[in-house]
């Protein structure tokens, strides 16, 4: 540690990593550069930057990056080609953008001349595994450094004592303790602790930031179209539109008809099981749009084994194993599964659901004259069942047999 001299911060400009910033310089006397990354979070990102020059923090060793593109293209959208859903349910939300912050803050140290990173996670839960794993990945020489495992500033008050005494602002709404902690991006929110930490009681409604509630969503349902090429949505209603542009779209949408809500206890890496609140209003929508393409476009065996590959590749996303060997193996394979995932979706939006109504697609492998109850003009012989079932059933019979 005493060869480190410079360090990039994955900087939000909230107290936690002001407080930080300055203690990496205080404490460990270290240069900081800090690094904000716009995922989407749907605030106001740029005030980071008068709070890092408050702190003495130079121009050049700021960097604020609009990274929304890149993180719906290159991270959100091959996730979803997965159909990834973290123990069933999650969307994996807040896991997926860990490892592009992680990527950038690898990258900013070698322009910057950095010896190492840093990150204001905690030692309790999943991202200071997911941010580590991803940047030693990236480059197995680098030093992280986790204040959080490493002060002792263990409670708010401390932190805020802390902070006073250096002469770093403390907004007024930080000196109260905070009902839940949030985090944000363009997928989506979520919250935890405090008054989630009991699995019993019911998410209070002031906790809902990003879906309007269900019960009161417009009672006349809305449908819409989404258009996919080669497994990723490029189009809503007709409308080309890039992949951030379209999922900040199916996002207005589901606010509106409060979808994408999930109250949901997990298992963390770590080895506990924690409760939070999940809103992803349009990655839920895409999602079930991506699924009802691959209905009509994916042969059954490529299908199948897609749903039994997934619970592995979304537990390598939730671990912070995104740039594994195995993780990218596993990409490989969906991505070859995708090539003719192609076509329209439509959905109808309706009091929290987003159900698919109708799927279309030039590549698609349903044949109506194969199902129809109608006279199929000779395109199925019924007759061939009988040899097909008997051949299924011999090994049934002869184990009934040998067992009666």
């Amino acid at each position: 540690m005493s060869d480190i001299k410079r360090v990039v911060l994955a900087y939000s400009g909230g107290l936690d990593t002001s407080v930080i910033a300055k203690w990496l310089e205080v404490e460990r006397g270290l240069e900081v550069v800090t690094f904000t990354a716009d995922l989407g979070q749907g605030e106001e990102i740029e005030p980071a930057r008068e709070k890092a020059r408050a702190m003495g923090i130079p121009d050049k060793h700021i960097f604020i990056e609009d990274l929304r593109e890149e993180f719906v293209r290159d991270y959100v959208f091959p996730m979803m080609r997965a159909n990834a859903r973290y123990e069933g349910d999650y969307l994996l939300g807040t896991s997926i953008a860990r490892p592009l912050i992680s990527k950038r803050l690898v990258e900013i140290a070698k322009e910057t001349g950095a010896d190492a990173i840093a990150h204001g996670a905690t030692g309790k839960g999943n991202d200071q595994v997911r941010f580590e794993l991803s940047a030693y990945a990236l480059d197995p020489d680098i030093t992280v450094i986790a204040p959080w495992r490493e002060w002792d500033l263990t409670s708010r008050t401390a932190l805020i004592a802390w902070a006073e005494k250096h002469q770093i602002a403390v907004p007024k709404d930080k000196r109260g303790e905070s009902p839940f902690s949030t985090d944000a991006n363009l997928l989506h929110t979520s919250s935890e602790g405090k008054v989630l930490e009991d699995p019993w009681e019911e998410t209070p409604d002031y906790v809902y930031s990003r879906t309007d509630h269900p019960e009161n969503a417009p009672d006349t349902p809305e449908y819409i179209e989404i258009g996919f090429e080669t497994g990723d949505g490029v189009s809503l209603n007709g409308e080309r539109m890039s992949p951030a542009t379209l999922l900040a779209a199916l996002n207005d949408l589901g606010r509106k008809h409060g979808i994408g809500r999930l109250d949901l206890v997990e298992n963390r890496f770590v080895g506990m099981k924690s409760r939070g609140m999940y809103e992803t209003p349009g990655g839920e929508i895409y999602a079930r749009a991506h699924r009802g393409i691959e209905q009509i476009t994916l042969d059954r065996g490529a299908a199948h084994l897609k749903d039994e590959l997934m619970p592995r590749y979304a537990e390598l996303v939730y671990n912070g194993l995104w740039f594994s060997p195995e993780r990218e193996m596993l990409q490989a394979a969906i991505d070859l599964s995708q090539q003719k995932v192609s076509g329209t979706v439509r959905l109808k939006l309706y009091k929290g659901n987003a159900m698919v109504v109708g799927r279309k697609s030039d590549a698609s492998l349903y044949s109506e004259a194969h199902v129809t109850f109608e006279d199929d003009a000779g395109a199925y012989d019924q007759k061939d069942a009988e040899g097909f079932i008997k051949l299924n059933a011999l090994r049934l019979r002869l184990l009934a047999k040998r067992d009666r």
